[in-house]
């Protein structure tokens, strides 16, 4: 079984808003293999604990648009690692030094990453 289609839509919107709000190394891990529990894991990083309240600020008005609020929010005080739980899909906003230390992408190495099409949202290519 993978990822729902909801699940992807869901994760590429967050992504798109992470994207906007300048999150660095964006990526997504299909888990639904290995978790009974959530299908994607969303990780993204800042390298301040401003940047990560930007961060998920940004991704929680983009998944409110789409009538999605989260089950459960963790961190926000801290602005270190916070844990937006949609159910579907759970996102992981780290400041960069605890995204390094905890290596979440690692610990998943062996699931399948999700193409989360943000290439619309990247800066130009500079012309010849």
């Amino acid at each position: 079984m993978t990822a729902s289609e909801e699940s992807i839509s869901i994760a590429r919107a967050a992504a798109h808003a992470a994207a906007e709000k300048i999150a660095k190394d964006i990526v997504a891990i299909d888990v639904s293999e290995r978790l009974a529990i959530t299908d994607v894991f969303l990780i993204a990083s800042a390298p301040s604990e401003r940047q990560v309240n930007a961060i998920v600020d940004g991704v929680e008005e983009a998944l409110h648009k789409l009538d999605r609020r989260p089950v459960r929010r963790e961190g926000r005080s801290e602005g270190r690692w916070v844990l937006l739980d949609y159910a579907e899909v759970v996102i992981h906003v780290q400041h960069e030094e605890d995204r390094v230390f905890y290596a979440l992408e690692r610990l998943w190495k062996d699931c399948p990453a999700i193409d989360l099409q943000l290439e619309a949202t990247s800066a130009p290519a500079e012309q010849e």
